[in-house]
């Protein structure tokens, strides 16, 4: 079993939170997003890649994955492009889905022979509340949608490996993505915090604490599941 824990999207937020949780819990963090983080960690490796980019992608997957085998993956990087029906682009659905869902299918597909040849792993791929629906947002609803239907498919193949897959579901919180799509003085927003219980936005580390029960050695007998936070 390797130590080493990849998380895409790792300098941004929730990948900063989840990268720092990870670190505090011993496993050295390889960092894969397009800009090297604000507050680099002292157990951490940073690597450039746009994952829109397949081939690119692929190419620093396949060096991480020689140099490190890691067993443990984070799917956390995501964009969105808010739109209704009527205005959402066939462009902007096609980019959402290459960042958010094609780039969780390629870099499990590379991390996969190290977990088998450890019989463990742990899979987290960061959806989103959003999945079960949410107006002006068709491209980024049916990404998240399809991490679902990902994580439950890769749970049944994937568990006489030793290796689970499992998913996080944030609601609302409080991250540079969700400002842009939700600026502080529109009604919207404000509705949108009305409507949580604890009347305020989450964090993310309110998600890396959820992540993190996911990708413990001892959660081997959870899979399959999404936790909303």
């Amino acid at each position: 079993m390797s130590d080493a824990i990849l998380v895409t999207g790792g300098s941004g937020a929730i990948g900063r939170a989840i990268a720092r949780r990870a670190a505090a819990e011993g496993w050295r963090v390889l960092n894969l997003d397009q800009r090297p983080p604000e507050d680099p960690l002292p157990a951490e490796d940073f690597f450039a890649c746009d994952v829109a980019d397949a081939a690119a992608f692929r190419a620093v997957l396949a060096g991480i994955v020689a140099r490190h085998a890691p067993t443990r993956l984070v799917n956390n990087v995501g964009i969105v492009r808010p739109a209704t029906l009527e205005e959402t682009r066939i462009e902007d659905l096609a980019a959402v889905l290459d960042v958010n869902l094609r780039s969780a299918v390629l870099a499990s597909q590379a991390l996969l022979p190290a977990m088998r040849a450890a019989g463990f792993g742990r899979i987290v791929n960061i959806s989103s509340r959003a999945a079960l629906g949410k107006e002006v947002r068709t491209a980024y609803a049916a990404s998240k949608a399809g991490l679902l239907g990902l994580t439950r498919s890769w749970a049944l193949e994937l568990a006489a490996d030793g290796i689970t897959v499992n998913a996080i579901g944030p609601g609302p919180i409080a991250t540079e993505l969700f400002r842009r799509a939700n600026p502080d003085n529109s009604p919207r927003t404000r509705a949108i915090i009305e409507g949580v219980p604890v009347k305020r936005l989450g964090t993310p580390e309110d998600v890396a604490h959820g992540c993190a029960g996911f990708l413990d050695h001892r959660a081997g007998f959870i899979t399959g599941q999404v936790l909303y936070v």
